[in-house]
């Protein structure tokens, strides 16, 4: 009965003690613009992603491990009206120091991500929407290589990685070199 006791007042203590679950506590930074820095470091067991564009709470957030894409937008307050949800793979595992940005509608939203299925000329490509013909359009990616991707996302549940390019035929270490500027998850 005592440890019981016991048990119950230090898992009170630590609720009390701790920020909410799933909350990265800030701290403001002496540079630019003052800008919010998350304090701490990520448990073993922890994600902490940064979640950005269309959605209500932008900032950076801790999620437990294994946490998909959908749980960090949901942790930043859902999307607002004026994002475009399917431009991303909500169902990707998140990784540690990633970042989530969930486009906008472009012009209609107000916001200037582009459409899904659309990229500016430089803007980097998205390996959870890109087609055969956008990843064609990237130095060091063939049809048949386009293809291999296309395959190894469905098969997968998606890229949470650029670097998870490594894993599939026809992609060495000079190509994933010139891919990281061209692509993100």
């Amino acid at each position: 009965m005592v440890l019981l006791l016991l048990g119950a007042r230090w898992i009170r203590s630590a609720d009390q003690e701790g920020s909410p679950p799933g909350d990265v506590s800030f701290a403001q930074s002496s540079g630019e613009g003052g800008a919010p820095v998350a304090g701490g470091a990520a448990s073993g067991r922890d994600a902490v992603v940064h979640v950005a564009g269309a959605v209500r709470d932008p900032g950076v957030y801790r999620l437990p491990a294994g946490s998909r894409v959908t749980d960090a937008v949901e942790r930043a307050g859902g999307a607002t009206g004026s994002a475009a949800p399917e431009g991303i793979n909500l169902a990707a595992v998140l990784s540690d120091g990633q970042q989530v940005v969930v486009p906008g509608r472009g012009a209609a939203g107000g916001s200037s991500a582009p459409i899904p299925g659309t990229a500016a000329a430089d803007a980097p490509i998205s390996l959870g929407t890109a087609t055969i013909e956008q990843l064609d359009t990237i130095e060091g990616i063939g049809p048949v290589t386009a293809q291999n991707i296309l395959d190894y996302r469905e098969e997968n549940g998606g890229l949470s990685s650029v670097d998870e390019l490594d894993e599939i035929s026809g992609i060495g270490p000079a190509t994933m070199e010139s891919l990281r500027g061209a692509l993100q998850p």
